[in-house]
C-alpha cells in the first residue's frame, strides 16, 4: 500500500468510530435539552473549540460514514449536510448497523453525558469505538461543541437489524472474523 492509501484506510476506520454512536443509544435516556451544570467557556475559547471540533470531524473521518456521499465526493459535501447519518447499512455477524445522525444524537445529550459515553461505550462494528474511547477529553468536547453548533436537523438513522434478519436497502457486507 502507498502511504496515502494507508492514511485513507485509517481515516475511514476512525470515521466508523463515530458511526454507530446512536445505534446503541436509547433516545429516551436523554432529555431534549440538558445543559445545566455544563462547563462554560468564554466566547473566544468556545469558538476555538468549535473550530477544533470541525477539524477533528474532518481528519478523524467521521464524515466518511455519517455524511452521505462525503467520501465518494472527495469531501465536497457542504457543511450544512454533515453528520446527518446514512441509510447505507453495515452488515455482518453482529447484524446490520447504520451510521447515526450525530446531530440529532448529540442534541439529546449534555456535554458531560457525551464525554462519558465517548469514553465508556462499546459499539457494534464497524464503529471503532476504541478510537473514540482513546481520544483526549478536550477533543471529545470539541467534537460535541462543533456538532451542537451545526444544529439538530434530519431524520434518525434506520434501526439496528439483528443477525439473521434481512435489512431493507443497501448494505456493505462484512465477512465473519477469522477464527
Amino acid at each position: 500500500m502507498r502511504l496515502s492509501d494507508i492514511d485513507k484506510t485509517l481515516a475511514a476506520s476512525a470515521a466508523r468510530g463515530v458511526l454507530l454512536l446512536a445505534i446503541c443509544l436509547p433516545a429516551a435516556a436523554f432529555a431534549a435539552d440538558r445543559t445545566a451544570g455544563e462547563p462554560s467557556a468564554g466566547a473566544a475559547s468556545k469558538g476555538a473549540s468549535i473550530e477544533r471540533g470541525r477539524y477533528l470531524v474532518k481528519i478523524a473521518g467521521c464524515n466518511d460514514c455519517h455524511t452521505t456521499g462525503y467520501a465518494q465526493s472527495g469531501g465536497t459535501v457542504p457543511e450544512k449536510d454533515w453528520l446527518l447519518g446514512d441509510r447505507l447499512g453495515f452488515r455482518g455477524p453482529w447484524g446490520t448497523t447504520y451510521p447515526a445522525n450525530l446531530r440529532l444524537t448529540m442534541s439529546k445529550m449534555s456535554e458531560t453525558e457525551w464525554v462519558k459515553f465517548a469514553h465508556t461505550t462499546k459499539l457494534r462494528p464497524p464503529m471503532p469505538w476504541f478510537a473514540l474511547r482513546d481520544m483526549d477529553k478536550e477533543d471529545v468536547r470539541s467534537i460535541y461543541r462543533f456538532v451542537r453548533h451545526l444544529g439538530p436537523v434530519g431524520d434518525p438513522a434506520p434501526a439496528f437489524v439483528p443477525p439473521g434478519q434481512t435489512p431493507n436497502g443497501p448494505v456493505v457486507q462484512f465477512p465473519a472474523p477469522p477464527q
